[in-house]
């Protein structure tokens, strides 16, 4: 399967570079926009003296100067020039060429076959890369050669050539292109079923990191095949617009207007496949860590489980940051931006954030002495305040808990003080057991015992009770009875599950053993005394007749 990804991607690096032609191009008959290359110096100013190129069916001839402003007309007009001394030397068969180059006031002024093409400066003439002292000849030349093989480039023995050329071409790019398919839906069939991550298994939190590797994994792979298809595809048709002088100012017309998105487009490609990667790099490492760790206790284990969990989850969120900042700096110096001043700009901007929002800063910093000092980490639960639930996320922001209710609560972690880990590497289920105080105390002790003992040795709840449970006594005389309490150790958040069986066993044990689980009871005292007899006088007022 490593052979078939590294294919792909060779496939990909060979096909964009190999279909690349040499050559420029440019529409020298036909009306097209400006299509000159970026000029060799740019400033905002429009006085600036700027260069650009004058094509001849797609290759570059010479370059000429002017003002940034008026660059893009004199460009025109020149290959208008060009365009109709082409269209009449072609169409002649029998024409000769006859270059005119004469001096006019320091300028070479250039005529073909009668008609005026171009005047040159001497600016024009030292921006060429000729030798000065030969600059007729060399510039005579120039065109000659240019002119000559575009009128060659038309006859129909070249072109039944290129034809045979573009059709060799198409067919490659067919077989490419299925020859890559075929090998794409190869690596989808052979790939392993996935882990369900709930999968009750030893370790679960080591398939759900492989899980999400193969799902990272996966995404990368599609996007180097969907680029490897854009290169076959893309790359051929560009090397097949080339081959003919009709097409090849196409070559020039698709950088020119598609050249901005294109490279944004390849960036944010690349930044994608880039994060992607990172995930997979991330959760093998993490993967890796907690195989490692089968050696260590089962607290140990499960914790180092927890920790790598919790920490793959920041490390991914960091990473992804990192990577979108490098694509946005790498995308303004594309767009010809300069960074330095940009970055200070920024940096002062940043400043004035943090002063604005400390809280923030507190956050990260009490969220990274979180995960650092391994408070708490994914899949606790913990009691912060008078909050407490199951740790459901955690970033260097804040913690986000699921309560009994399931209710989502989010804490900022600058407000969290003082937190109390219900999970953290063990549990223990604390039992109040209440017997009647006519109970005999030293069976219902031994009944007890005997139930946690044989609880613990049960298979099905053997794993989860990791120590020999303690039964410690009488603990209180309450007012519902003699209060027997019992400790039974656990795995992390297993308490509640085994004292909920506890007490069932419990109850069922204590009724074949005659033994009352008592229940609030109040005696209530009556004391007798003498009633007391009163009558009315005749004025109305109570006498008592027993005085």
């Amino acid at each position: 399967m490593r052979l078939k990804f590294v294919a792909i991607t060779l496939s990909s690096m060979a096909i964009t570079v190999g279909v690349m032609p040499k050559v420029a191009a440019q529409l020298p008959i036909f009306p097209v926009p400006n299509l000159q290359t970026p000029t060799l110096r740019i400033n905002d100013s429009n006085n600036k003296i700027v260069t650009g190129w004058v094509y001849l069916d797609g290759r570059r001839l010479f370059q000429v100067t002017s003002t940034k402003a008026n660059i893009g007309d004199r460009i025109n007009k020149i290959q208008d020039n060009l365009a109709q001394v082409e269209q009449t030397y072609i169409n002649n068969p029998d024409a000769e060429l006859n270059i005119n180059i004469q001096d006019v006031n320091g300028a070479k002024e250039i005529s073909v076959n009668g008609k005026y093409l171009v005047t040159l400066s001497e600016q024009d003439m030292r921006v060429q890369s000729f030798n000065f002292a030969n600059f007729d000849r060399e510039i005579k030349d120039l065109l000659q050669q240019g002119l000559q093989k575009a009128k060659q480039e038309r006859q129909t023995q070249f072109l039944i050539q290129q034809g045979i050329i573009a059709t060799a071409s198409g067919v490659t790019m067919i077989f490419l292109s299925w020859g890559v398919g075929c090998l794409w839906r190869r690596s989808q069939k052979n790939q392993p079923q996935e882990v369900s991550p709930v999968s009750p298994r030893i370790e679960p939190i080591s398939n759900l990191l492989n899980l999400k590797q193969y799902h990272n994994l996966k995404e990368v792979k599609r996007r180097l095949f969907q680029l490897t298809q854009t290169g076959i595809w893309g790359g051929g048709s560009y090397f097949i617009l080339g081959l003919f002088p009709h097409t090849r100012w196409l070559q020039v017309a698709i950088p020119a207007v598609a050249q901005i998105p294109l490279r944004l487009g390849f960036i944010g490609l690349l930044i994608y496949v880039g994060i992607r990667f990172s995930y997979v790099l991330i959760d093998r490492f993490a993967s890796a860590l907690v195989k490692s760790g089968a050696l260590l206790t089962p607290e140990t284990s499960r914790r180092l489980q927890l920790r790598i969990s919790t920490i793959s989850g920041i490390t991914k969120s960091v990473v992804t940051v990192v990577w979108v900042g490098v694509g946005i700096l790498v995308s303004l110096a594309t767009l010809g931006i300069d960074l330095i001043p940009l970055l200070a700009g920024a940096s002062l901007v940043g400043v004035a954030v943090s002063l604005a929002s400390q809280s923030l800063i507190k956050d990260a910093i009490n969220g990274f002495l979180i995960i650092l000092e391994d408070q708490y980490a994914l899949g606790d639960v913990i009691v912060v305040g008078d909050m407490g639930g199951l740790v459901e996320n955690l970033n260097l922001r804040m913690t986000q808990l699921r309560d009994a209710e399931g209710r989502l609560i989010t804490i900022p972690n600058s407000e969290i003080k003082v937190v109390a880990n219900l999970s953290s590497r063990w549990s223990r289920a604390d039992l109040t057991i209440p017997i009647t105080y006519q109970a005999d105390v030293d069976k219902a002790l031994d009944v007890i015992k005997n139930v946690a003992l044989e609880m613990k040795k049960d298979s099905t709840w053997k794993s989860l009770i990791v120590d020999t449970p303690q039964v410690l006594g009488v603990d209180n005389f309450g007012d519902r009875g003699l209060m027997i309490r019992v400790w039974i150790k656990t795995q992390p958040l297993k308490q509640w599950d085994v004292s909920r069986e506890f007490r069932r066993r419990l109850k069922i044990a204590l009724d074949q053993a005659e033994i009352s689980i008592s229940v609030p009871q109040q005696t209530i005292w009556i004391n007798e005394t003498p009633s007391l007899a009163y009558a009315l006088d005749n004025n109305g007022s109570m006498n008592n007749k027993g005085n």
